[in-house]
Parts: structure tokens; C-alpha cells; sequence
């Protein structure tokens, strides 16, 4: 597949739902929390504040699928725990997703400045143009 001047490997119809499920943000923010190490079900809702339940097990589900994410039960523990963490796969995912935080992070203000400017008096009238 040719992107302007870059050549990138693969074929778009087979990358484009890899890069649609990996740049969910609930998707990207898991993958973050466990390259920490592993956690429980709990801990990670702890720590991804905003994530509701039912997106926090579609999300670890879909991860789970992809090889990303590993789920193990520890059922000799009373109650039986449940504990997901990285697989090799998912360690790979680490640090694009972390360079994708900190451009973000560096440029985030300028970002909400060109968006204001954007949807700021005047847009209307520039778009009957």
C-alpha cells in the first residue's frame, strides 16, 4: 500500500480494522495501564476512570481475541480472581501507542486552539463560500 511518498507493508482492506481496534481509545488506554504489568478486572477500571463496564470487558474481550491481551484465572484463590496482562504481541503495541501520547501531549494545545479557531465566529459564513 503506498501512502503519499511512504510505502507501508500490507494490504488496507486487512490493516484498516486492525488500526480502527488499536486506536479505540479504550483499546489504546488498556493496552497502556497493563504495560505497567498485570492487573486485575477492578484495578484497571480504577485506573481508566471513565471507561464504563460494559466498554472495559467488550474492549479486554476484543484484545483477548486479537493475541493483544492474555486472560488468566487463578481459581485455586477463593473467590477465583481473574488477571489480564500483555502478551508478547501486545508488549510490541507499547511504545507506538506511548509516541502516539506524548505528540499528543506536546501538541494538544495547539490542537484545541486550531479547533476553536475552527468552530469559532465566522465558520458558518466561511462554509456557504
Amino acid at each position: 500500500m503506498k501512502l503519499g511518498h511512504m510505502s507501508v507493508p500490507g494490504d488496507c482492506d486487512r490493516i484498516s480494522p486492525i488500526l480502527s481496534h488499536v486506536g479505540n481509545k479504550w483499546a489504546a488506554l488498556t493496552v497502556l495501564v497493563l504495560s505497567e504489568g498485570p492487573k486485575r478486572y477492578n484495578q484497571l477500571r480504577r485506573e481508566i476512570e471513565t471507561v464504563s463496564q460494559r466498554m472495559l470487558t467488550v474492549t479486554l474481550r476484543g484484545l483477548e481475541r486479537d493475541g493483544l491481551v492474555r486472560r488468566e484465572v487463578f481459581a485455586e484463590r477463593m473467590p477465583p480472581q481473574v488477571e489480564y496482562s500483555l502478551t508478547p504481541l501486545g508488549e510490541t503495541l507499547v511504545q507506538p501507542l506511548f509516541a502516539l501520547c506524548q505528540w499528543s501531549a506536546v501538541n494538544c494545545d495547539a490542537i484545541e486552539r486550531n479547533q476553536a479557531d475552527y468552530d469559532g465566529p465566522g465558520r458558518h459564513a466561511r462554509q456557504a463560500g
